[in-house]
């Protein structure tokens, strides 16, 4: 049914980057009912995704005052997408301007007890995992009617269209992540000597290595084994890269609050190897990956390379898993899912104010 007006809806987001953030910010954006709600995005950094904002027809503001974008869109509903913890930057202009409805997609799981952090009326954090430690560590400084669950959307029809399966031909591995330390493990450079071992003749795909990365692959002589690719910036490159391999590796010591990478590859159907993080770290990826159904759970940089391997030499038992996983990314984490439940909370929460 249309709405007249549409409900206008202003997406706010640091950067148009190739970050996990913004791609969820430009997705839900996307996937937003056009008949009910008319989204706009702003930012204060350039980058990749606001061409493809505006090849889906979402107007884009760069920079400027967001006081001033504010009087200039009247918005009904402003959605913040940050890492969760104090931005004034961003609340003293909500606070003077104050839209009906402010949302904020919580992306670490993080507390603001701030007064700017008063504005926001729901905050959405991006899997169970981070909402139960976040009430198990500040339950009685929040109002759990004022928090939810909202997980990153996935387009996991354009990966089902681009991407048949993994190619479980070669041992083939791959790792996508950001060139960033913070993202990374020293799991997943010590599994690859015992890899070499077990496994001479295998293949890890890496998009994102650090320049650690790279010297260790060259002091280890592990060249022969292992390609650094260039970043990609389109679905359809990355749905490209994963059918060439036959799992994803993921490693990160910090751990994931959702895990995107990881749920991209799932939706191609690639089983997955990943581990714990350690300590009161992020590990939503272990709500993803599920020992012996979507994947297989490591602890140590041996058992990593045995469990690359065993999917290697178990190509039936592989595609099972992936293709469990395939189906559960498809059934909770779907883009126009996402979205359609995005549209839905926005009209409940103004329909209360």
């Amino acid at each position: 049914m249309r709405h007249e007006p549409p409900v206008r809806v202003l997406h706010v987001v640091k950067s148009l980057g190739l970050g996990g953030t913004e791609k969820a910010m430009q997705l839900l954006a996307a996937n937003l009912d056009r008949s009910v709600f008319a989204p706009f995005a702003l930012s204060a950094e350039d980058g990749p995704r606001r061409g493809m904002l505006k090849a889906a027809g979402i107007p884009v503001i760069l920079g400027g005052d967001l006081y001033q974008a504010l009087l200039h869109l009247k918005p009904d509903v402003v959605h913040l997408h940050r890492a969760g913890w104090p931005e004034p930057e961003l609340t003293t202009p909500l606070k003077r301007f104050r839209p009906r409805l402010v949302v904020e997609t919580n992306v670490f799981g993080r507390l603001d007890a701030s007064p700017g952090g008063a504005v926001v009326d729901m905050h959405l954090l991006v899997s169970p995992f981070c909402l139960h430690r976040l009430l198990a560590h500040h339950g009685p400084q929040v109002d759990p009617a004022k928090y939810g669950v909202l997980p990153n959307p996935i387009d996991t029809d354009l990966f089902a269209a681009r991407c048949p399966g993994p190619d479980l031909s070669q041992r083939a591995a791959v790792r996508v992540s950001r060139p960033d330390p913070g993202k990374w493990s020293r799991l997943s450079f010590e599994m690859l000597p015992h890899l070499r071992r077990m496994a001479p003749d295998f293949v890890f795909r890496v998009l994102g290595a650090t320049p650690e990365f790279e010297d260790f692959i060259r002091t280890q002589g592990l060249g022969a084994n292992v390609e650094l690719l260039p970043q990609v910036e389109s679905d359809e490159d990355l749905a490209e890269l994963f059918g060439r391999c036959a799992a994803f590796a993921h490693g990160c010591d910090t751990g994931e609050s959702f895990g995107m990478a990881i749920a991209e590859a799932m939706a191609c159907g690639l089983p997955v190897v990943t581990h714990p993080a350690q300590g009161d770290r992020d590990n939503a990826h272990l709500d993803l990956v599920e020992h012996g159904v979507t994947g297989l759970v490591a602890s140590t940089a041996e058992e990593y390379a045995a469990a690359l391997r065993w999917l290697w030499d178990n190509p039936d038992q592989a595609r099972r898993m992936g293709q469990a996983g395939r189906a559960k990314v498809a059934a909770n984490y779907r883009a126009q899912l996402v979205a359609e439940s995005l549209g839905l909370l926005y009209l409940e929460l103004l329909g209360r104010r």
